[in-house]
Formats: structure tokens, C-alpha cells, sequence
């Protein structure tokens, strides 16, 4: 027969396709979508944060969840890997502040463009609007039913449905269901890299203010969890932004139900350089209201919750604010607290966080140690990572990697669970 089919035509899908195909295996690509790789195609805003140009120790150390599986995976297909050959078929990259990497035009439609020309060079069948009502073991292969009643016959499946992230997408969880009834086991799924609810109601009067060059540090039972730099965004319900995305991954390792984050909205500025700066404005504006100081030091829309953090009167004469007034202004800036409830849902996260479990996985080859035939890639396992291109990695490598693993067992060669 040598059929293997693949579920799921996101990132992990479309390579895990090209990577399986060769002349005598037929390779078919099942997606339950109108449309390939739905998904990627609203990354990174519409650009696709295809990768990261950090090297492997990097790589790893942003991995969040079960990094050492990923070793053979990133061996076997890395960052430069993706670039190389999403360049030979025509989506020329670019890399920008931390190592991102961008398709030049900053479109992710480039990228996906790309994938299907591979697709198309593998000879790989794809199939549209095929939604899998199940996959079963059968004495000799599987047996994959489709949403029209149809089944197909194959002799690998590669299983790349994605998490339960973007729900919209297509990615609701119909492969954890699959692989639970073929006995994996599934890891608790929670939203990651996902905008973080808050107890004070003050960062709803900031809704749509963006800071950058901001200090942020998460704890925990009083204990640092997490640290960054970099930029942030009130909501409605909380706070959001790249920072506050990484840090949703830490919260998830929280020891206690207590967390909160600590913000420095004066980073450069020591907390006595920070006073020596308010003396000098105090004197400049002796005469002037507090409330009319502060525009100087703060955007606008924030000046009138600092002001109201501070205690001091919004009319109070700046000449005559005293000392302990002034040193708690500064504690404010430097450490404004806000206390963190909950996550947002999957609705709103980039990623799932869990999945099938990486101990029923074999690294070598993405093959089940559970059921031989059945491989596994992308974000349906147990492996997530911070901002900035990791998680596609995970995806790019997994997927390559099963790929290979899926035509070498129909091959014989190594389809030894390793």
C-alpha cells in the first residue's frame, strides 16, 4: 500500500507531508479547513514569526515544557533549516529586534504560498474541507474515517490537529480525542502566551495604553518567577502585550495562588536618580498643581491613576509636597503592583500549553511507543515555548522529523521505536 496520511495541514502538517513524501510512498494531507495552515496565517499579527535566529542552547532555553525532547528533533531540522528552504521556494525572510524572523514582505500568506509549492513538488494529495471523525489500528495499518462517511486505508498516520488555541482555526482538540482512544495519555491543556486578568480595576481606565521600555517582574508567594524588559498593553480586563505574554508562561509554574507582577515604569532611572528627578521637577513647577507635574514624567491617560495611587492631592501645590509624599511617588513608579487573577481562554491564546504526553513519544522519530505507525508532531504534544519564533520551531522540527520517521518505517529501515 505505502500510504501514509497526514492530519492536519497547519505548519507541522505541511512539512511532516513534504518531508514523508517520495516516489513510491503516496502521501495524503487530511485538513478539516477550507483552506491550509488557517492558523499560521494570523501569526505574529499577519507577519509570521516564522523562527528564531538564536542557536540551539538558546532555542532550548526557551522552550518551556519538556525541552530535552526536542533535541533530536532540532538536530535533525533547525531554524536555519526553515529559512533555507522556505527561501528556495520563493519567501525570502528578514530578522529583526531578538532574533525574529519575518518573511520579507511581512505577509504570512508568503509563507503558507511556500509550503503549498512544496506540497505540489511532492506530488503530496491534499485534501480540503476533510474533516477526521477517527483514527483505528487495524491488524495491518489504519483506518482513518472522514466527516462524509468515506474511509481511507493508510500505513502511517502522522497526527498534527494542533491544540485547542485559536479555537476558530480549526484547532479544537480532535487530535487529544484520536490519541486517548488509540491509549496516550493527554497532559492537562491550558492557555499559554495569553493576556493576563488583574484585581485592580485602575488598568480598565488604562485600556489601549501601550508602554514600552518597561520593567516587569512576576512573583509568586513572594518569590520572583520571572523577569523581562520590554513593551506591554493594558485592556479591559488586565494587561497584555509581548512581555506580559511570556510571562503568562511562568504564572502556570506558580507556587501558590497568589501572583503578581511588578511594573518599573522608569527603568532607567535608579530609585535615587528617580527622586533627584523629582526634586528638579518640584522646583520647576513649585507653583503648579501635582496633578499638572506629572504629565512630564508619565503619558497622560496614566497621570490620573498615579496620581490617585500616590495619595497625594491632585491640586496639592507642588512646592508643597513633602518627603515622604515624594518617596512614595518614587516606590510607585518603580514598583507599581498589580495583583493577577487568572489567564485569558483559549480564545485568546497563541498557544496550548500540555498535550500528549512526550514520555509515549519517541524522540528519535516522532513514532508512537504506543501504537507502531503513528507519529506525532507540533502542538499537539506536551512542548511550548516563550514569544518570539519558538513555538513554530517546535512545529518546523516535530514535523520534519515525523515526516522522515513515517516514510523510514514504511521503508523498514527505522521503524523500530527508538
Amino acid at each position: 500500500m505505502n500510504k501514509i496520511i497526514v492530519i492536519g495541514g497547519g505548519p507541522a502538517g505541511m512539512l511532516a507531508a513534504v518531508s514523508a513524501s517520495k516516489e513510491n510512498i503516496k502521501v495524503i494531507l487530511l485538513e478539516k479547513n477550507d483552506r491550509l495552515g488557517k492558523k499560521l496565517f494570523i501569526t505574529g499579527k499577519g507577519r509570521c514569526n516564522i523562527t528564531n535566529s538564536a542557536g540551539k542552547d538558546v532555542i532550548m532555553k526557551n522552550i518551556m515544557t519538556n525541552p530535552k525532547f526536542m533535541f533530536s528533533a532540532l538536530d535533525a531540522f533547525d531554524n536555519n533549516d526553515i529559512c533555507r528552504i522556505l527561501e528556495e521556494h520563493g519567501c525570502k525572510v528578514k530578522e529583526e529586534r531578538g532574533g525574529r524572523i519575518f518573511p520579507v514582505t511581512d505577509h504570512s500568506s508568503d509563507v503558507i504560498k511556500a509550503l503549498i509549492k512544496m506540497l505540489d513538488e511532492k506530488n503530496v494529495e491534499v485534501r480540503l474541507n476533510s474533516e477526521v471523525k477517527s483514527v483505528e489500528k487495524k491488524e495491518e495499518g489504519f483506518e482513518v474515517a472522514l466527516n462524509d462517511k468515506e474511509s481511507l486505508e493508510c500505513d502511517a498516520v502522522i497526527l498534527t490537529t494542533g491544540g485547542v488555541s485559536y479555537p476558530g482555526t480549526g484547532s479544537t482538540g480532535d487530535g487529544y480525542v484520536f490519541a486517548q482512544k488509540l491509549g496516550h495519555s493527554v497532559k492537562e491543556c491550558t492557555p499559554s502566551l495569553v493576556p493576563l486578568e488583574t484585581k485592580q480595576l485602575w488598568c480598565r481606565d488604562l485600556q489601549g495604553l501601550s508602554l514600552k521600555n518597561t520593567g516587569l517582574k512576576m512573583y509568586s508567594g513572594g518569590k520572583l518567577i520571572y523577569e523581562d524588559f520590554g513593551e506591554m498593553l493594558f485592556t479591559h480586563f488586565g494587561i497584555s502585550g509581548p512581555m506580559v505574554l511570556s510571562a503568562s508562561s511562568y504564572y502556570h509554574k506558580r507556587k501558590s495562588d497568589e501572583c503578581r507582577v511588578v511594573l518599573d515604569l522608569k527603568p532607567a532611572l535608579s530609585g535615587v536618580e528617580l527622586d533627584d528627578r523629582l526634586l528638579r521637577e518640584i522646583s520647576d513647577n513649585h507653583e503648579k498643581h501635582f496633578i499638572n507635574m506629572l504629565p512630564s514624567l508619565l503619558p497622560a491617560k496614566m497621570v490620573p491613576v498615579i496620581a490617585s495611587l500616590s495619595g497625594i492631592d491632585p491640586h496639592k501645590k507642588c512646592g508643597d509636597i513633602i518627603k515622604e509624599e515624594r518617596k512614595n511617588l518614587v516606590r510607585i513608579l518603580k514598583n507599581l503592583e498589580i495583583d493577577i487573577t487568572g489567564t485569558r481562554g483559549f480564545d485568546e491564546a497563541i498557544i496550548t500549553k500540555g498535550g500528549i504526553s512526550v514520555k509515549e513519544v519517541s524522540p528519535g522519530n516522532m513514532m508512537s511507543k504506543i501504537v507502531p505507525g503513528l507519529f506525532i508532531a507540533g502542538e499537539i504534544l506536551d512542548l511550548d515555548a516563550l514569544t518570539g519564533g519558538f513555538n513554530l520551531q517546535i512545529a518546523w522540527s516535530t514535523g520534519y522529523l515525523a515526516g522522515i520517521g513515517a516514510s523510514e518505517y514504511l521503508e523498514g529501515s527505522k521503524g523500530e521505536i527508538i
